[in-house]
């Protein structure tokens, strides 16, 4: 673990990376009982109050758990991706946000990542998958349904494709992209799509899921795909159109 410490930086800030770094080399594994504060005192020449500053740090991120007793301590945590999900969606929301990302680039990146999984979904989602899928077809075609929760109902209906796919890492990578991307698409979108359309596609990508066709599966995402850049397109159309009439 790298010791040396420079003294124009914040040392709470350098102690957390070192320690991060350490974890993510494999030289702190998993369940490993950290050095004692005293000790992190003594290695990286600092007082306690910065030694407790630094594990707050790393509590927050979870990479390391305190234990109270006199086998207590700090400890490297094992993390699920599921309790990484939040983080991840709340980075590419902040990060969607602040960089101004055009609806193109979002949208080509989000389904691009998600025709990653279509056909994965296909081989081996599982019952429960399937049904949640169903369930929120049948939600988007309820009648009167607000666009929240008919935006919230698209969300939950790509999470369980993803999901599907049976792979965490690209569960965990497209929960930023369908969580932060989506809400974002429709916003811009919902003033010109048609729900009926959105939900002929959805069935279309269940039905091929359903019957473990990913050729097909991952034709109606990219026809999918293109109906959604045509609703951009549309809007701003029509957004160019009101600013331009006398």
């Amino acid at each position: 673990m790298k010791t040396e410490l420079e003294q124009n930086r914040d040392l709470s800030v350098q102690i957390a990376e070192a320690i991060r770094d350490a974890i993510m080399s494999g030289g702190l594994l998993v369940d490993e009982r950290l050095p004692s504060e005293a000790e992190l005192c003594e290695k990286f020449g600092v007082s306690r109050p910065t030694v407790r500053e630094a594990l707050k740090r790393l509590a927050a991120q979870n990479l390391i758990r305190t234990q109270r007793g006199a086998s207590g301590g700090a400890f490297v945590n094992r993390i699920s991706f599921e309790e990484a999900y939040g983080q991840q969606i709340t980075t590419s929301t902040l990060l969607l946000s602040m960089n101004k990302v055009d609806f193109e680039t979002a949208c080509e990146a989000r389904y691009a990542m998600e025709r990653a999984c279509v056909t994965l979904s296909a081989a081996r989602r599982t019952p429960d998958q399937l049904a949640t899928m169903r369930a929120e077809i049948h939600r988007q075609s309820q009648p009167g349904l607000s666009d929240e929760s008919f935006c919230a109902s698209d969300v939950a209906f790509h999470r369980a494709l993803v999901d599907g796919a049976g792979n965490p890492v690209l569960s965990y990578q497209l929960a930023g992209a369908v969580e932060a991307t989506q809400p974002l698409m429709n916003m811009i979108t919902f003033t010109a799509r048609s729900r009926e359309e959105i939900v002929a596609l959805h069935t279309r990508i269940a039905d091929a899921i359903e019957a473990g066709d990913g050729e097909a599966a991952d034709q109606a995402l990219a026809d999918l795909t293109a109906y959604t850049l045509t609703l951009a397109e549309q809007v701003r159309a029509a957004r160019a159109a009101r600013i331009s009439a006398p």
